[in-house]
Protein backbone atom coordinates (compact mmCIF):
# COMPACT_ATOMS: atom_id res chain seq x y z
CA UNK A 1 0.00 0.00 0.00
CA UNK A 2 3.14 2.46 -0.60
CA UNK A 3 3.22 2.77 3.35
CA UNK A 4 6.56 1.40 5.03
CA UNK A 5 6.54 3.15 8.37
CA UNK A 6 3.39 1.28 10.31
CA UNK A 7 4.15 -1.94 12.31
CA UNK A 8 2.67 -5.12 12.14
CA UNK A 9 2.25 -6.79 15.97
CA UNK A 10 1.86 -10.62 15.51
CA UNK A 11 -1.32 -11.55 15.42
CA UNK A 12 -3.33 -12.31 18.91
CA UNK A 13 -5.02 -15.31 18.55
CA UNK A 14 -8.54 -16.56 19.66
CA UNK A 15 -10.54 -18.97 18.99
CA UNK A 16 -13.62 -18.31 16.60
CA UNK A 17 -16.04 -19.99 18.62
CA UNK A 18 -15.00 -17.89 21.77
CA UNK A 19 -14.35 -14.77 19.94
CA UNK A 20 -17.94 -14.71 18.85
CA UNK A 21 -19.69 -14.95 22.54
CA UNK A 22 -20.37 -11.76 24.21
CA UNK A 23 -17.27 -10.17 26.10
CA UNK A 24 -14.87 -11.99 24.80
CA UNK A 25 -13.65 -9.91 21.68
CA UNK A 26 -14.34 -6.91 24.19
CA UNK A 27 -11.73 -9.06 26.50
CA UNK A 28 -9.20 -9.62 23.88
CA UNK A 29 -9.14 -6.24 22.57
CA UNK A 30 -8.26 -4.64 26.16
CA UNK A 31 -5.71 -7.56 26.36
CA UNK A 32 -4.01 -6.16 23.37
CA UNK A 33 -4.29 -3.04 24.07
CA UNK A 34 -3.22 -3.52 28.13
CA UNK A 35 -0.33 -6.16 26.53
CA UNK A 36 1.19 -4.69 23.42
CA UNK A 37 3.23 -1.32 23.19
CA UNK A 38 1.77 1.38 21.02
CA UNK A 39 -1.63 -0.08 19.40
CA UNK A 40 -2.86 2.30 17.18
CA UNK A 41 -5.43 0.35 15.52
CA UNK A 42 -7.15 -3.08 15.54
CA UNK A 43 -8.25 -5.52 12.64
CA UNK A 44 -10.04 -8.57 13.89
CA UNK A 45 -10.14 -11.41 11.03
CA UNK A 46 -12.19 -14.47 11.19
CA UNK A 47 -14.44 -17.50 10.05
CA UNK A 48 -17.40 -17.25 8.85
CA UNK A 49 -18.09 -21.00 8.80
CA UNK A 50 -21.50 -21.15 8.31
CA UNK A 51 -22.71 -17.59 9.79
CA UNK A 52 -23.70 -14.58 7.16
CA UNK A 53 -20.38 -12.98 7.31
CA UNK A 54 -21.95 -9.38 6.62
CA UNK A 55 -24.23 -9.45 9.85
CA UNK A 56 -21.19 -10.65 11.84
CA UNK A 57 -18.80 -8.60 10.88
CA UNK A 58 -21.22 -5.69 11.62
CA UNK A 59 -22.02 -6.88 14.87
CA UNK A 60 -18.66 -7.29 16.05
CA UNK A 61 -17.34 -4.39 14.37
CA UNK A 62 -19.88 -2.27 16.94
CA UNK A 63 -18.72 -4.52 20.08
CA UNK A 64 -15.43 -4.02 19.18
CA UNK A 65 -16.36 -0.10 18.65
CA UNK A 66 -17.13 -0.52 22.60
CA UNK A 67 -14.43 -1.59 23.83
CA UNK A 68 -11.73 0.94 22.39
CA UNK A 69 -11.68 4.32 21.10
CA UNK A 70 -9.08 3.10 18.13
CA UNK A 71 -9.76 2.75 14.49
CA UNK A 72 -11.01 -0.95 14.22
CA UNK A 73 -11.84 -2.99 11.01
CA UNK A 74 -13.73 -6.68 11.29
CA UNK A 75 -13.49 -9.21 8.35
CA UNK A 76 -14.98 -11.82 8.10
CA UNK A 77 -13.43 -14.41 5.94
CA UNK A 78 -16.57 -16.47 3.86
CA UNK A 79 -16.38 -19.61 4.80
CA UNK A 80 -12.68 -20.19 5.79
CA UNK A 81 -9.79 -18.10 5.30
CA UNK A 82 -8.09 -20.40 3.52
CA UNK A 83 -11.06 -19.96 0.94
CA UNK A 84 -8.81 -16.96 -0.01
CA UNK A 85 -5.49 -19.24 -0.06
CA UNK A 86 -7.40 -21.34 -3.01
CA UNK A 87 -8.41 -18.13 -4.44
CA UNK A 88 -4.63 -17.66 -5.11
CA UNK A 89 -3.71 -20.63 -5.58
CA UNK A 90 -1.45 -20.48 -8.81
CA UNK A 91 0.85 -17.86 -6.94
CA UNK A 92 1.68 -20.71 -3.84
CA UNK A 93 2.60 -23.63 -6.32
CA UNK A 94 5.77 -25.35 -4.71
CA UNK A 95 4.71 -23.53 -0.96
CA UNK A 96 4.66 -25.61 1.55
CA UNK A 97 4.09 -29.04 -0.73
CA UNK A 98 1.10 -27.29 -3.17
CA UNK A 99 2.23 -29.00 -6.12
CA UNK A 100 3.01 -27.34 -9.35
CA UNK A 101 -0.07 -27.94 -11.32
CA UNK A 102 -2.52 -26.41 -8.88
CA UNK A 103 -5.06 -23.54 -10.17
CA UNK A 104 -7.59 -21.74 -8.17
CA UNK A 105 -10.87 -23.39 -7.89
CA UNK A 106 -14.59 -21.43 -9.61
CA UNK A 107 -15.79 -19.67 -6.56
CA UNK A 108 -13.37 -20.49 -3.76
CA UNK A 109 -14.81 -18.55 -0.32
CA UNK A 110 -17.98 -20.80 -1.21
CA UNK A 111 -15.97 -24.36 -0.76
CA UNK A 112 -17.08 -26.19 2.41
CA UNK A 113 -13.31 -27.46 3.95
CA UNK A 114 -11.20 -25.41 2.02
CA UNK A 115 -8.65 -26.47 4.35
CA UNK A 116 -9.56 -30.00 3.16
CA UNK A 117 -9.04 -28.85 -0.58
CA UNK A 118 -5.95 -27.36 -0.02
CA UNK A 119 -4.52 -30.57 1.37
CA UNK A 120 -5.89 -32.08 -1.85
CA UNK A 121 -3.39 -30.18 -3.65
CA UNK A 122 -0.79 -30.71 -1.25
CA UNK A 123 2.08 -33.49 -2.08
CA UNK A 124 1.63 -37.00 -0.02
CA UNK A 125 3.54 -36.19 2.75
CA UNK A 126 2.50 -32.63 3.99
CA UNK A 127 -0.85 -32.08 6.13
CA UNK A 128 -1.92 -28.52 6.54
CA UNK A 129 -1.50 -26.99 9.70
CA UNK A 130 -2.88 -23.50 10.36
CA UNK A 131 -0.11 -22.03 12.40
CA UNK A 132 2.66 -23.48 10.21
CA UNK A 133 0.92 -23.30 6.76
CA UNK A 134 -1.00 -19.87 7.18
CA UNK A 135 2.34 -17.96 7.84
CA UNK A 136 3.83 -19.32 4.94
CA UNK A 137 0.75 -18.89 2.52
CA UNK A 138 0.46 -15.13 3.77
CA UNK A 139 4.19 -14.16 2.60
CA UNK A 140 3.68 -15.88 -1.06
CA UNK A 141 0.16 -15.77 -2.06
CA UNK A 142 -0.61 -13.08 -5.02
CA UNK A 143 -2.99 -10.47 -2.98
CA UNK A 144 -4.16 -8.95 -6.31
CA UNK A 145 -5.42 -12.69 -7.71
CA UNK A 146 -7.04 -13.14 -4.06
CA UNK A 147 -8.67 -10.07 -4.30
CA UNK A 148 -10.12 -10.47 -7.41
CA UNK A 149 -11.44 -14.06 -6.67
CA UNK A 150 -12.47 -13.65 -3.48
CA UNK A 151 -14.92 -10.51 -2.55
CA UNK A 152 -13.96 -11.15 1.78
CA UNK A 153 -10.54 -11.00 1.00
CA UNK A 154 -10.81 -7.41 -1.02
CA UNK A 155 -12.74 -6.45 1.80
CA UNK A 156 -9.54 -7.23 3.86
CA UNK A 157 -7.95 -5.08 1.64
CA UNK A 158 -9.31 -1.86 1.51
CA UNK A 159 -10.26 -2.09 5.44
CA UNK A 160 -6.97 -2.14 6.32
CA UNK A 161 -6.42 0.19 3.61
CA UNK A 162 -8.27 2.53 5.80
CA UNK A 163 -6.98 1.74 9.16
CA UNK A 164 -3.36 2.54 7.61
CA UNK A 165 -5.26 5.93 6.60
CA UNK A 166 -6.04 6.56 10.12
CA UNK A 167 -2.96 5.93 11.97
CA UNK A 168 -1.06 7.97 9.42
CA UNK A 169 -3.19 10.85 10.08
CA UNK A 170 -2.11 11.17 13.75
CA UNK A 171 1.71 10.46 13.48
Amino acid sequence: MGVHDVQIARPFRVKRNKIVKEGELEKAIRQVIRDRENVRAIAVILDADDDCPAKLGESLLERGKKAADLPIAVVIANRELEGWFLGAKESLRGVRGISDNATAPDNPESIRDAKGKLEENMEIENIYTEVDDQPAFSQQFDFSQAGRNCPSFDKLIRDVGCLVQEIKKDI
